[in-house]
């Protein structure tokens, strides 16, 4: 053999091996090794050298529907009663217009997901497949219960097969990951969540379920009977109760406009689904039928158009180094770039790892070649030119605290904060301090709150109140501009100087002390009787629903330097009106105290009925006791907990008119 040959296959080797990794981690894992834009590059690259060179390696991406990530999933192994062959695809309309012809064709979303396999006879679901390698999936029918988007049973009594994408959608996937405190342990994008979740057992179904991860049809494998359009198969299937991909019904002529409308839903963020293109389908299903298949694809099963992304390069002027609650992240600043439609200047260096990965030089002597992932998400994907090297900083951006470099457990390098009380360790704090029951900051998100802390802006509760020091910097930040800023800033003035002395001890974090506590606490000393209180060390135990347990809590949250800091400076900052000590309570429920439970129809919610009870002299109480005076339920009949142990005390269960009429 030629060495030229010896050396095509060589590389056509690398490629296989690169690729497969590549796809283990994005199926499976949670550190995606290249961006889309990369995998298909080196994919075209392989597919090419096959042609040129009529070979094809074994392991080939190019022959394979992949199976990663499926490993360990705790369901077994199964063949599939019909293979679920991949789709050829295609980043050029004309292409598309070829494909088509002269008959007309469906346009839907390929649904960046995993892929499902469900099978009903005599009316009832049966299985579940995975589609693993699409010969061999894994049985996950145990997780009927807890995914979303097809009936349990449908009306129909023969054999039937449908397949689909299970996906997240981007809200659920950034909300469940929020929940991950450590940004390493986070989930890259929602097809790995998908794919991590749809591994779990059954003792973790209720885990499934909070994750709401939701099938949507894409195609009718399978029903005894004969129906020949796809778009009517489609529509039996919203009939029969499945959740189904959006359509639109179009011809080669049509295409181009037709790509471009829904191109632009993906560009302009419209989209809540993670989508990574788009699929034509035949609308006669006997012609689609009847094509060939090679390897692993079906010549008019459909067609796939991945979007070409427009790649740019610019120079980076700067690492920007963002802490969260455990791990610092880099990212790249760079000259602005015009990238679909929108001006992109910074993009995530994800870790140390990824940057050494890249080649990442010293700001100023590199360049970066930018992307936006699936027309969403700005990435840096390839280093061009890069000269001397970038530097880690030695100490937090956000607190000052020495960092230290982390290897995880998925081999990944991240740079960390050492200090627990740095402030974007505590953002949950932050949140409950700007938040409606705290000193209601209108406009003021997490996200916000996380980028403002990051940037070394906040460092206390305090300087909540001084970010407009920092306006000049805000504006220019992602998501604002100078009329946002303005509304931030206005909002927050709005708080410094209409706030009450129970929003403000509600917001100070006090351990044991929410709303309700601050209530009896401000009712009873007044304000500034309250402060005075603390600074005499008056015990707040005889308070009533304080005891000393909370008393104590109070002080021990005081006698913290930082925290005593912290009060002083905010009691310089803002506007709290006086409030005398509550008179003694009076009224209709004086004396009483109420259990509440069930809906509510005369108050506008519990809380307005609580509310009334506290104004007229009782007691809400959150469980039935020997001290309960009455507990209230609209169904007064039923068999609820609340409802026995009532009964067995001998305590009176009112309806809501029937408390109206009392009380």
């Amino acid at each position: 053999m030629p060495q030229s040959d010896i050396e095509i296959i060589g590389r056509m080797q690398v490629l296989i091996d690169q690729l497969n990794r590549a796809s283990e981690a994005y199926y499976g894992g949670r550190d995606e090794i290249m961006s889309n834009y990369e995998w298909d590059a080196l994919f075209d690259e392989l597919a090419r050298l096959e042609t040129e060179t009529g070979i094809t390696l074994p392991g080939s991406p190019t022959q394979n529907v992949s199976s990663a990530g499926e490993e360990n999933s705790a369901g077994t192994k199964e063949a599939h009663e019909f293979p679920a062959l991949s789709l050829a695809k295609t980043k050029k309309i004309e292409e598309l217009q070829a494909w088509a012809g002269e008959r007309p064709v469906w346009l839907s979303w390929k649904l960046d997901g995993l892929t499902l396999v469900l099978t009903y006879d005599g009316g009832s679901l049966t299985r579940i497949l995975t589609r693993g390698n699409g010969t061999v999936g894994t049985n996950i029918t145990y997780m009927k219960d807890a995914l979303r988007g097809f009936p349990l049973t449908v009306p129909y009594e023969g054999h039937l097969v449908v397949r689909g994408e299970a996906t997240i959608s981007y809200p659920d996937f950034e909300e469940i990951n929020r929940g991950i405190t450590d940004p390493g342990e986070r989930y890259a994008n929602p097809r790995n969540l998908a794919s991590g979740t749809l591994s779990l057992d059954e003792k973790r179904l209720e885990e499934v379920r909070q994750r709401r991860v939701t099938f949507r049809a894409f195609t009718l494998v399978y029903r005894e009977e004969e129906l020949l359009s796809w778009g009517a198969r489609m529509a039996w299937l919203d009939e029969l109760g499945f959740m189904t991909v959006e359509r639109e019904k179009t011809d080669a002529a049509g295409l181009p406009d037709a790509v471009a409308r829904w191109t632009r839903r993906v560009e302009s963020g419209e989209m809540d689904l993670p989508v990574d293109g788009l699929v034509l389908s035949y609308e006669d299903t006997a012609y689609a039928a009847s094509g060939s298949v090679t390897g692993h694809h079906a010549a008019r099963a459909g067609l796939a158009f991945k979007w070409q992304d427009e790649s740019a390069v610019s120079v980076l002027r700067q690492i920007e180094w963002s802490c969260g609650a455990t791990t610092i992240t880099p990212v790249a600043i760079f000259d602005p770039v015009q990238l679909e439609g929108t001006t992109v200047t910074r993009a995530s260096l994800v870790n140390l790892s990824e940057m050494e990965r890249l080649g990442i030089g010293e700001p100023g002597r590199t360049e970066v070649e930018v992307i936006k992932a699936n027309k969403i998400i700005p990435k840096v994907i390839r280093v061009p030119k890069a000269e001397g090297a970038f530097e880690i900083p030695a100490r937090c951006p956000a607190c000052g605290a020495p960092t230290s470099v982390e290897v995880g457990n998925s081999g990944a390098r991240t740079l960390k904060c050492g200090y627990a009380g740095c402030p974007a360790k505590n953002l949950k704090k932050y949140e409950r301090f700007v938040s409606r029951i705290g000193m209601d900051i209108d406009g003021l998100s997490i996200e916000s709150l996380r980028d403002f802390v990051a940037a070394g802006f906040i460092h206390s509760f305090a300087d909540v109140f001084r970010l407009g020091e920092h306006a000049a910097e805000i504006q220019e930040m992602e998501g604002f501009g100078q009329k946002s800023c303005e509304n931030l800033l206005s909002a927050i003035e709005k708080s410094r100087t209409h706030t009450d002395a129970v929003h403000f001890l509600t917001a100070l974090c006090i351990p044991q002390i929410g709303q309700d506590a601050a209530k009896r606490l401000v009712g009873a000393y007044g304000w500034p009787g309250f402060a005075e209180a603390l600074r005499e060390r008056v015990s707040f135990a005889q308070v009533e629903g304080i005891g000393p347990e909370r008393s104590g809590a109070v002080y021990g949250w005081a006698d913290d330097p930082e925290n005593r800091k912290t009060l002083e400076e905010l009691l310089e900052l803002l506007e709290i009106p006086e409030e005398a000590p509550a008179a003694a309570a009076s009224g209709s429920c004086q004396g009483l105290t109420f259990v509440i439970t069930g809906d509510v129809h005369h108050f506008k919610n519990r809380d307005a009925f609580k509310a009334y009870v506290e104004a007229n002299g009782g007691k809400v109480a959150g469980s039935v006791s020997k001290k309960t005076s009455f507990l209230v339920n609209n169904d007064v009949t039923s068999a609820s907990s609340k409802n026995k142990k009532a009964a067995e005390l001998g305590i009176p269960i009112l309806s809501e008119d029937e408390f109206v009429q009392r009380f």
